[in-house]
């Protein structure tokens, strides 16, 4: 494993792998047990979409393994004014011992480590956002133990969210279900994989999605990127929101996840939110350790 790019580029094991570390991590920190993998390390973290979560995270992450974070906001960067992402890698490779990049394209992330010489980590592009998936299978395996026999139910945009989810569920082995409207389903190549190497299911339906899932998932309708589209998916996205409806149709001990940040009332209704606000809060706790994981295993 060199870079973190996207879940469909680690095996099951690399996968399980990350995930034991984390919970290491976590155990570590939650009993005040130093880990400073990374002394005399610096990540550079360049953002061209902004966040909470992601910044907050790695920057304290790179912090608790005895390293440092450098935040680049990409208008401060030349590749802000036209430096090809070549060069950008090239340069960077010479002062970094890591990049963490929160972008658009996935073809920048993926020419940042073709170019580079050091980790590269995928920090969300509009395809993919493999580090949030860690830490959401962190959760789910904190709360239910394991994931075999597992069937985890995404309801909303066929979004990035839902691509990388649908990769590390099932490899994971659990079983997976989206229901979204047509217009809005997730990568085609992406769901050609899923149908082909595990049990999933793509539908309009939610009563079909939902019917005894252990998990329900749910994401804003309009991401970054897409807010002059959001009276539009609104509409669209209308009925689809998770809700005490819902909730009844999965199983009665059913987790339920959000990525935040939240739209209440829309993809997601403030009372199931609040009833399970400690899987969500500490669905966004896991990035730290999911991340640290990711980080210790590729720069130490």
């Amino acid at each position: 494993m060199k870079h973190l790019l996207k879940l469909q580029d680690l095996t099951g094991d690399e996968i399980l792998s990350l995930l034991n570390y984390a919970d290491q991590l976590k155990y570590e920190n939650k009993h005040g047990i130093e880990h400073k993998i990374l002394k005399g390390k610096t990540l550079g973290m360049i953002f061209k979409k902004s966040s909470t979560r992601t910044r907050v995270s790695f920057e304290v992450g790179m912090y608790q393994l005895g390293g440092h974070a450098l935040y680049l906001n990409s208008n401060d960067l030349q590749i802000g004014r036209g430096e090809p992402v070549e060069d950008t890698a090239r340069v960077l490779s010479r002062y970094l011992d890591g990049i963490m990049i929160r972008t658009f394209d996935q073809s920048e992330v993926e020419a940042l480590a073709k170019y580079g010489s050091i980790p590269v980590i995928n920090g969300l592009t509009d395809y993919a956002h493999p580090c949030q998936v860690l830490a959401d299978l962190m959760t789910i395996r904190e709360y239910k133990g394991g994931f075999k026999g597992m069937k985890l139910c995404f309801i909303g945009d066929g979004n990035n969210m839902a691509n990388s989810l649908i990769v590390g569920s099932i490899k994971m082995g659990m079983s997976f279900s989206i229901a979204c409207p047509k217009e809005y389903i997730p990568d085609a190549d992406i769901m050609k994989w899923a149908y082909e190497a595990g049990n999933f299911t793509c539908t309009e339906s939610i009563e079909e999605a939902a019917a005894d899932a252990d998990v329900i998932y749910t994401d804003v309708w309009a991401s970054m990127g897409q807010e002059d589209e959001s009276a539009k998916r609104k509409a669209a996205f209308t009925g689809y929101c998770v809700d005490v409806r819902v909730m009844a149709m999965a199983k009665p001990d059913a987790m339920v996840l959000h990525c935040l940040p939240a739209h209440r009332g829309e993809e997601i209704s403030s009372e199931v939110l609040e009833a399970h606000q400690h899987e969500i809060f500490d669905q966004a706790e896991n990035r730290l350790h999911a991340q640290k994981a990711v980080l210790a295993t590729l720069m130490k």
